[in-house]
């Protein structure tokens, strides 16, 4: 490792999986339990958060729809700066940090400011909500791809997404993020050639006690939504694959 990079803090990204604690990998508690200062987003449960060793500094970095404690800018230069003065840091996420979750961002500021970093890969929504949810991703004869996509945009831009490759009737959709824009997916995906009765469902605060699911169709997914007072954070899951729940959960 170059000297200059040795001089410095060395930043982990870490991600916490779903929510249960039960579910983070022995990497994630290991580091979680010996960095010299935790930088946490929102999603990360006060379950995991307990993890923390007495004494050790937690900063708080969450987003929520509409909020941000900080912008990712900040963030990015939070973590150059922490590791000016720790030895180590620990950024945690929420599900896997390369899966919706920026850390490639971070990981990019952090080579040009010349720090060293590690990833710690950890289940994200779509795998650990979906099965806690007894929601296979993929079912033999009904689902043989699955496509994640963010319902998020950055402000002032539209979705940037091809509407007509989620027309396969044998792909799963899952959706992170997804209920500010809901009305928009919805319609662009049905324009596109998905069929609205397409069996669809709502994982709210998934693999955690609080995990609430609807099921209902693609067409119907933001009346559904509106009706139950589904909030963030909720996953939405599109295909064939929402029949085979239903039997899982009898």
């Amino acid at each position: 490792m170059p000297s200059d990079l040795q001089e410095k803090g060395h930043v982990v990204l870490v991600g916490a999986g779903p929510g249960d604690p039960e579910l983070l990998t022995l990497r994630a508690l290991r580091y979680i339990q010996s960095g010299d200062v935790i930088v946490h987003d929102r999603l990360v449960s006060d379950e995991i958060l307990s993890l923390v060793p007495d004494g050790v500094e937690k900063i708080f970095v969450g987003k929520a729809p509409g909020h941000h404690i900080l912008k990712q800018d900040e963030i990015n230069q939070l973590l150059v700066e922490l590791a000016q003065t720790h030895k180590l840091i620990i950024r945690l996420k929420g599900g896997d940090p390369f899966v919706f979750g920026r850390g490639s961002e971070e990981a990019e500021h952090l080579i040009k400011a010349g720090i060293s970093y590690d990833v710690v890969p950890g289940i994200t929504a779509a795998a650990g909500c979906g099965a806690a949810a007894r929601i296979p991703l993929t079912h033999r004869g009904l689902a043989r791809s699955v496509r994640f996509i963010t319902g998020h945009h950055k402000e002032g831009q539209g979705l940037d997404i091809e509407w007509a490759s989620l027309s396969d009737p044998e792909m799963t959709v899952v959706i992170y993020m997804g209920l500010k824009n809901l009305d928009n997916i919805i319609e662009k995906m049905i324009e596109a050639g998905r069929d609205g009765n397409t069996p669809a469902a709502i994982v709210e605060n998934g693999a955690t006690d609080k995990q609430r699911i609807a099921y209902t169709t693609l067409k119907d997914l933001p009346q559904t939504c509106h009706d139950a007072n589904f909030k963030p954070p909720s996953l939405l899951i599109v295909g064939q694959v929402i029949e085979v729940a239903k039997v899982l959960n009898q």
